[in-house]
C-alpha cells in the first residue's frame, strides 16, 4: 500500500503597509514575522514601507492592500474626507509627539515660549496640538512665530533657527539630539491640555470589517501581534535579536535606545478599543476646526473577533 503525506495548507496572504521606514515602533510586527507568530496563525504577512508616508491609508481605501498603519489623528481626518477606513487594532497606545526645546536653553516652561520661534513639519494637527498646549500656559499662537522647518526638527533646533519644535517623537528625537551632543527637554501634550490618543493604529477597508462578515485574517493577525508584544515585553533582549535578524542595519545607538524607550508604549491588548478615547479626541478635532462633524465611533473603530 502506498501512503502520501497531505500537503501543508497554504498560508493566507496579508499585505501590511507601514507608516514609515522600519524602526522600533514596528517591533511587534517584526517580532511576529521573525518569531513565527504570523506563521502560527496561518498567515503570510508582507510588511511594506511606503515610498510616500501619506499613501498607506489611501491605498487601503483603494483596496491596494489589506492593512495600513496610520495615526489616530490622521484617521479622524481621513474619515472626515470620506475614506472607507476602519480602525481594528492599536500598535502604540500612547502619544509619541512632543514639544522639544534645548535643555540648557532659556525655555524651562511653556510660558517661556512667548515671542519665540517654533518649528513644525506638518500643518493641521501639529498646529492644533501646539495651540492647545500653550493655551494651558496662558498663551495663544499669536504669541509665537510658527516656522515650517521641512522635517528638519532636531537640526533646526540645534542650529538655533528655532527656539522649539513641535512634532518630534519622544522615543527618537530626544535620543538623536543627545547623540549629537545636545540634550533636549520635552513637554508632553497629554500633560498640557491635549486629550490622550493612540499614536499608531491599524486600519482596513470597511468591507473587511463589515458586521457579520469580518475577514478572519484580521483577528488572526491581531492574535499574532498580541503574542509577539507579550514576548517582547517579557524578553526584550531576545526580541531585539529577532528584530535585528530581519533588519541588521538598524543595530546602532539610536535604534537600541528607541527600542527600550518604546517598549512600554505598545498595546498589550491590540484588539481592545477605548471608544471614549476616540470620542473625546474627535471632539477635540472638531473644536479645533480640523473636522466639521463627529460621527459615531462604531462607524470607524471596531473590535474584530
Amino acid at each position: 500500500m502506498l501512503s502520501f503525506a497531505a500537503p501543508a495548507a497554504a498560508a493566507d496572504k496579508l499585505t501590511v503597509l507601514l507608516d514609515w521606514f522600519v524602526n522600533p515602533d514596528h517591533a511587534p510586527l517584526i517580532v511576529a514575522e521573525q518569531g513565527g507568530y504570523f506563521a502560527a496563525e496561518g498567515l503570510d504577512v508582507e510588511l511594506i514601507p511606503p515610498a510616500d508616508p501619506a499613501a498607506p491609508p489611501k491605498l487601503v481605501a483603494a483596496k491596494q492592500a489589506e492593512v495600513a498603519i496610520t495615526y489616530q489623528p490622521s484617521l479622524h481626518l481621513d474619515i472626515a474626507a470620506g475614506l472607507p477606513l476602519v480602525r481594528f487594532g492599536t500598535l502604540v497606545e500612547t502619544p509619541l509627539n512632543t514639544l522639544i526645546v534645548l535643555k540648557d536653553g532659556p525655555i524651562k516652561q511653556l510660558a517661556d515660549l512667548k515671542g519665540k520661534r517654533i518649528g513644525f513639519s506638518v500643518s493641521g494637527f501639529e498646529d492644533a496640538m501646539l495651540g492647545q498646549m500653550i493655551k494651558a500656559a496662558g498663551l495663544t499662537t499669536a504669541d509665537v512665530e510658527i516656522v515650517n522647518v521641512n522635517f528638519a526638527l532636531s537640526a533646526s533646533l540645534i542650529a538655533g533657527q528655532v527656539d522649539a519644535v513641535v512634532g518630534g517623537y519622544r522615543n527618537f528625537e530626544l535620543t538623536q539630539m543627545r547623540i549629537e551632543g545636545h540634550e533636549g527637554l520635552a513637554f508632553f501634550p497629554e500633560e498640557h491640555g491635549m486629550p490622550a490618543y493612540d499614536e499608531l493604529v491599524l486600519v482596513a477597508h470597511q468591507d473587511l470589517v463589515a458586521p457579520g462578515s469580518i475577514d478572519d485574517r484580521l483577528p488572526r493577525f491581531l492574535a499574532a501581534i498580541e503574542a509577539a508584544t507579550i514576548f517582547l515585553t517579557n524578553h526584550p533582549d531576545e526580541a531585539w535579536q529577532l528584530f535585528l535578524k530581519g533588519h541588521p542595519d538598524l543595530d546602532d545607538e539610536l535604534n537600541r535606545t528607541a527600542w527600550t524607550d518604546t517598549l512600554p508604549r505598545f498595546a498589550k491588548r491590540p484588539a481592545a478599543l477605548d471608544a471614549g478615547r476616540y470620542q473625546r479626541f474627535a471632539a477635540f478635532m472638531r473644536e479645533q476646526g480640523l473636522i466639521e462633524t463627529e460621527v459615531p465611533v462604531e462607524s470607524y473603530a471596531v473590535v474584530v473577533r
